[in-house]
């Protein structure tokens, strides 16, 4: 009986080590097969997403709580499996943590699929099923997809001012998050912060441009203006002459007029004058002298009349 009980002690402890072995093995071929999964979909960050400039990549923009994401994950993942035999590189991008390149991207829906060639990149717009991307990458459809504009390319000037915008908007709500959960500062209160930071970031920005435009272009030194004043001053004085000169040219004028004027008048009065001194020596005609003589023979009776 002894022998019988310790060999079956025996026998249920190798099972047991055997389950133990069995379990961490499969286990461990889990966890392969999940970092073999995860090495052939690339997670492109900030720091590393210049890779997507070279060779041809599917970059797909995902969120964790999206459900058409979710759904999407499988397909995705069995993309990345056969990634080396297409030729391609597969990425993902999580816009929660990384949104500055969902800035870069321009990325407003979820999830958003890229596909880059070189640098050119294009927006997939297709069905999201595995062999519809299969297709989309080996019978080569992306070529009859126009390429982002330059001025929209990830790698352009004003998408890189985008993606640091969405970075400043990322790190802003984090601030308010802070205040208002771990100090407990009310909502109206980190609004008010934020509302007198910006003023005060508007007036130094203000006065930088002030400097900067000052140093650009300088304002006219005093000498200068002195020298200015100097010679308006100058051409008023000049001013002042020539109409002096005029004036004076006008009043010469005026009284060599007025003297013509007053010769022609002395001689228009001597030869009134002579006319009357010539009028006197003439005798006076017949009618006036009997006028004359009758006028005093009424006077001459009247005398009579009166002795």
């Amino acid at each position: 009986m002894c022998s019988c009980s310790s060999s079956n002690m025996a026998a249920l402890k190798h099972s047991r080590s055997s389950c133990w072995i069995c379990a961490v093995f499969l286990m461990l071929a889990a966890r392969v097969v999940a970092q073999t999964d995860a090495s052939n979909v690339q997670t492109v960050a900030d720091a590393n997403w210049t890779l997507i400039l070279h060779g041809e990549w599917m970059i797909k923009f995902y969120a964790p709580w999206c459900p058409a994401c979710q759904h999407l994950q499988t397909d995705w993942e069995s993309l990345g499996r056969q990634s080396e035999s297409l030729g391609i590189s597969v990425g993902r991008v999580d816009v929660t943590q990384q949104p500055g390149l969902s800035g870069r991207f321009l990325v407003t829906t979820l999830p958003t699929i890229f596909h880059a060639k070189d640098g050119n990149f294009r927006k997939y717009v297709s069905s999201r099923t595995i062999e519809d991307i299969q297709a989309y990458v080996v019978q080569k459809k992306w070529e009859m997809v126009e390429p982002v504009p330059g001025w929209r390319s990830p790698s352009s000037l004003l998408m890189s001012g985008m993606a640091n915008l969405f970075r400043l908007s990322v790190w802003i709500r984090q601030i308010h998050t802070y205040l208002t959960n771990t100090l407990g500062i009310p909502s109206w209160g980190s609004y008010v912060i934020f509302a007198i930071i910006t003023l005060f970031m508007g007036l130094m920005l203000g006065l930088m441009l002030v400097l900067i435009a000052d140093c650009i272009w300088p304002s006219r030194p005093k000498r200068r203006e002195k020298t200015v004043v100097i010679v308006k001053e100058e051409v008023s004085e000049e001013e002042v002459e020539d109409i002096l000169t005029e004036e004076k040219h006008a009043s010469d004028l005026d009284n060599e007029s007025e003297r013509v004027s007053g010769d022609e008048s002395t001689e228009e009065e001597g030869a009134m004058s002579d006319g009357a001194t010539a009028g006197s020596d003439q005798p006076p005609p017949e009618g006036a002298a009997e006028s004359s003589v009758r006028k005093r023979k009424p006077l001459e009776k009247n005398t009579t009349d009166g002795t």
